[in-house]
């Protein structure tokens, strides 16, 4: 079939397409809500079947529910990827329903991305339901996948493609390739000791946790605060003459966080007796943020990028740049809790006051 008859195909269906996105954004979905997840996971079952002229495969993983159709007899050779899971609560509707006006769809889901699912079952069909392909709906993307990651790389493994459906931006482009998160778990190990016979055989891991925080809290207020408003460039970018102004501007954005990082932290130990610790912790944060944010307002911007210039090389070298300022700041934190323990464990302390005391 021709483009431009499959897009003329694809513009009559305009009606059924919206008609099913309705359906599917009408029947709510959070991801923390496995009833949900399951009722919107037999709502997609009911308008794939409709279209592809068969039944999915329900695959419950941990209690969620997942899609799969795996069309034809021979192997796949394109995974059309989705989800059916959203970030909106139940209740939603209520506040944000579903409409179309002026050729803007808005409703909870609509774009992340129950309109891509119903886009992919009418391609499908339009097509005649082409062999080799499989659909997969996930019902857990918008919490990272715990449950369908395994699932997601068996379907792709041995596939030319792999489409994810998710509506365009504004400009209408196609998607070829999303960045991907990280999830991560810390863990503090600390050693027994008695508190009284043998303290200075005991770890203590809070107190490492402490010295990591304060690691933390430098890397930020050092490092990425002022590298969100001035990142670094590979040395081949920039006038040489401006190097001084440069210069300057980025230290101002130091001297800066390092103002507002005290401030807050000032205002957060006064505060503590009238909010209590969580509360005077979220306005400390809160203070922190928008003294940074006036700061990043006021600062003039400074761009001498070339428009030519690779943007996946600049990504790259910038978080190379965070990368290795990352892996300094860590060893000072290892370094400065080793230290640390040294001169403050019990034992030792314990000691220095019976050494002083004798002399």
């Amino acid at each position: 079939m021709e483009l431009s008859s499959l897009v003329a195909a694809m513009e009559a269906r305009l009606p059924a397409i919206l008609a099913d996105t309705e359906e599917l954004v009408k029947c709510e979905s959070p991801s923390a809500d496995l009833e949900a997840v399951a009722r919107s996971a037999d709502m997609v079952a009911a308008v794939g079947a409709r279209h592809l002229g068969s039944a999915a495969e329900r695959i419950v993983i941990d209690g969620r529910t997942h899609l799969r159709w795996r069309l034809g007899e021979g192997p796949a050779r394109v995974l059309l990827l989705c989800h059916h899971d959203t970030v909106w609560p139940l209740g939603s509707l209520e506040t944000h329903p579903y409409t179309v006006s002026d050729g803007v769809m808005r409703g909870p889901g609509c774009v992340d991305m129950k309109a891509g699912i119903v886009l992919g079952l009418h391609a499908l069909a339009q097509l005649g339901v082409p062999g080799g392909v499989t659909l997969l709906v996930t019902g857990d993307e918008e919490i990272g996948s715990p449950s369908s990651r395994a699932l997601i790389e068996s379907e792709a493994a041995g596939c030319s493609a792999a489409l994810v459906l998710e509506s365009a931006a504004n400009d209408g482009a196609l998607k070829t390739e999303r960045k991907g998160v990280s999830l991560y778990q810390v863990r503090a190990v600390g050693r027994a000791a008695h508190a009284g016979l043998e303290p200075e055989r005991g770890v203590n891991a809070t107190l490492e946790l402490a010295h990591q925080v304060l690691a933390v809290a430098g890397f930020v207020t050092l490092i990425l605060v002022p590298q969100i408003k001035y990142p670094a460039n590979p040395p081949s970018i920039g006038d040489p003459e401006t190097i001084g102004p440069r210069t300057a501007l980025y230290f101002t954005m130091i001297v800066l966080s390092v103002i507002a990082a005290v401030g807050a932290l000032s205002t957060g130990r006064q505060l503590v007796r009238r909010l209590g610790a969580w509360n005077s912790a979220l306005v400390a944060g809160a203070a922190y943020v928008a003294v940074i944010t006036a700061g990043m307002l006021i600062l003039p911007p400074v761009n001498e990028v070339p428009s030519d210039f690779s943007a996946t090389t600049l990504w790259n070298f910038r978080l190379a740049s965070l990368g290795i300022e990352l892996v300094l700041w860590t060893t000072l934190g290892l370094a400065f809790g080793l230290l640390a323990e040294r001169q403050f464990s019990p034992g030792k302390t314990a000691a220095r006051r019976i050494a002083q005391s004798v002399r």
